[in-house]
């Protein structure tokens, strides 16, 4: 506690995944005062074709209330 899912598209070097994990970890921990070991960071890939159906609808437009941080965009964009 607390996991941290990234859902982004495909492309990204594993250095780039890791360094992001580890920055996520540690704001984590610097913010919510948890310790290393109770942080875990998780990515997911998903396609561009796939994004509006597996991310979009289900995280971001079915979930806005629980978003701290919203895309510069809506459904009328895609």
């Amino acid at each position: 506690m607390p996991h941290v899912i990234v859902k982004l598209w495909p492309g990204k070097s594993e250095e780039q995944k890791k360094r992001l994990a580890a920055a996520i970890t540690k704001d984590v921990m610097d913010i919510l005062r948890y310790g290393e070991e109770s942080v875990s960071v998780a990515m997911e890939e998903v396609g561009p074709k796939d994004w509006l159906e597996k991310v979009y609808k289900p995280d971001i437009q079915n979930k806005r209330d629980s978003l701290y941080q919203r895309p510069g965009y809506d459904e009328s964009d895609l």
